[in-house]
């Protein structure tokens, strides 16, 4: 039975509604700490961004080209990452499916994190922690040099709902959304997970990276 105009207007309405709930839902990301986010990038570093412009990258299993913006950027340090400087950065070219936009006039630093392809490629998304690097405290801009890469071996534990708590030592508990109710709080921007002398992992809050008092310490 052929649909009445009303019919497929309804229907065309509802497909363009199923659209955009899945494009705002395509990309979805859970809170990372800044430590967490380090340890899990393939290359971490402090640079400006200074042009960027649409590429192709391959095509689909259609045949269609596959769209990238890339970013052209200026390193000023790698923290992590390959022995060679980074000039260019890729990313999905919309928001809805992960896409970055940075400003590309030149005047603003940022910290950037992203994984690196088997050429040798930089690749970002929404879910990398990206970050003005004015926007970062000492303690951060610190630990990107000397404390992140110690708590590699541990894991932060983000805590959901009241009450939490860790399941195993190595584990250090990230209360920050939940005790100040934003992502970023004391813990992240103050606070580092290292792992002491007998295996286990304790938040550090400090600019210089742990004494062997603290890392021995049975307590934190």
């Amino acid at each position: 039975m052929p649909l009445s105009l009303n019919g497929v207007l309804c229907t065309l309405a509802f497909l363009l509604v199923w659209r955009a709930e899945e494009l705002a839902q395509a990309c979805s990301c859970a809170p990372v700490h800044p430590q967490q986010a380090f340890c899990n990038a393939d290359v971490v570093i402090r640079a400006k961004v200074v042009g960027e412009r649409e590429v192709d990258s391959g095509n689909d299993i259609y045949g269609n080209p596959i769209k990238r913006i890339q970013y052209d950027v200026k390193q000023i340090k790698m923290f992590k990452g390959p022995n060679q400087d980074i000039d260019t950065i890729f990313t999905a070219p919309m928001s809805a499916v992960c896409g970055v936009t940075l400003d590309t006039s030149g005047k603003k630093e940022y910290l950037i994190s992203g994984k690196s392809d088997a050429g040798g490629q930089m690749h970002v998304t929404l879910c990398d922690y990206i970050m003005p690097w004015d926007f970062l405290s000492n303690t951060q801009k610190k630990s990107l040099s000397q404390r992140y890469q110690m708590g590699c071996e541990c894991k932060i534990v983000r805590c959901p709902s009241l009450p939490c708590e860790i399941s195993a030592p190595e584990e250090c508990l990230w209360t920050d959304l939940m005790i100040e109710k934003q992502v970023y709080g004391r813990q992240a921007n103050h606070y580092a997970c290292v792992k002491r002398a007998d295996g286990s992992c304790s938040w550090y809050r400090g600019v210089a990276p742990p004494k062997k008092e603290f890392l021995d310490a049975e307590d934190p």
